[in-house]
């Protein structure tokens, strides 16, 4: 054992000799080659963020302090992160946060990122809620909670349920909402749609997994192999979600109540009909930034 305890202290001397001169700069130039040469699109944006998930700041103290040295744990923690990007791990999951409309929210491997493109619904929530008051909003997968989190802090009467039926994802909605404020007006639920009759709603809004099987494998493979399937997999046609937050939607909205549906890109005209038959008129499609198709507006009737 002596021999042993010997070589791992040349060893540990070793590497404080070799970490001794690494400084921030050094660390993020290692680290940009790594990520380009892993196809990372944003190396040198994910190198400084990740930098600052490593010592404890921000980006803008990184920027600013590219010469100082990073002490051995530091620098360590630095390569597992950029390690962990190169295989394809989103930036989010490794900080373990994501901001989203004006305010920052709780993320983990068991919940969706929350996308800018999601956005348009808090966008459209705020025109046509302008002068209402006291809405009872509901959210059908509500995930880390950052769609109906987003609306009640902009609305300050408004009071939000929000299910799913992920027990980790409820528990980073809660922690969401006392952060933001709003534990006190909003409640979660674990439940599948199906088996969720609780109260009658002014507006639903709902995210639901809408991407067929067949085009699963297509996805990027940070959406693929990191985020959860089962909020993303909308069955053979990618609608069978969609048609059962429609059916449970019909039954728990009041009449003239708003439903707003995330959709996919190329689902328009048959979510549209599945609305219809189910009693909604359709009041517009919403586009995302890129132009695509991405919710649709719908009132009870």
């Amino acid at each position: 054992m002596r021999w042993l305890n010997h070589w791992l202290y040349k060893l540990k001397k070793k590497v404080s000799r070799i970490f001794k001169f690494m400084n921030i700069e050094k660390a993020i130039s290692d680290a940009n080659v790594i990520l380009k040469r892993n196809n990372i699109r944003s190396s040198k944006l994910d190198s400084e963020i990740l930098m600052a998930q490593a010592i404890k700041s921000d980006r803008k103290n990184v920027i600013l302090n590219l010469q100082n040295k990073l002490n051995n744990y530091s620098l360590i923690y630095f390569q597992d992160l950029i390690k962990q990007r190169s295989s394809g791990k989103p930036i989010a999951y490794l900080v373990g946060k994501k901001d989203f409309w004006k305010y920052e929210f709780k993320v983990s491997k068991d919940v969706l990122i929350p996308r800018p493109d999601t956005e348009v619904i808090i966008e459209e929530v705020l025109k046509f809620s302008k002068n209402k008051s006291k809405l009872k909003v509901l959210d059908i997968g509500v995930g880390s909670g950052c769609i109906l989190l987003s609306i009640l802090k902009e609305k300050k009467d408004f009071y939000g349920t929000g299910i799913d039926i992920c027990k980790k994802s409820l528990e980073l909605g809660k922690i969401n909402a006392f952060n933001l404020g709003l534990n006190k007006r909003v409640k979660f639920f674990k439940t599948d749609v199906d088996n969720f009759n609780y109260g009658k709603y002014d507006l639903i809004i709902s995210n639901p997994p809408y991407i067929n099987q067949i085009d699963l494998k297509y996805l990027d493979k940070g959406v693929i192999n990191f985020e959860p399937k089962i909020a993303l997999n909308g069955g053979l046609d990618g609608l069978s979600e969609i048609k059962k937050v429609i059916c449970k939607s019909s039954k728990l909205i009041k009449i003239k109540g708003k439903l707003i549906l995330e959709i996919g890109f190329d689902q328009k005209e048959k979510v549209k009909n599945i609305l219809r038959n189910k009693g909604f008129y359709i009041n517009k499609v919403i586009k995302d930034y890129a132009k695509n198709d991405r919710c649709i507006i719908s009132t009870k009737i």
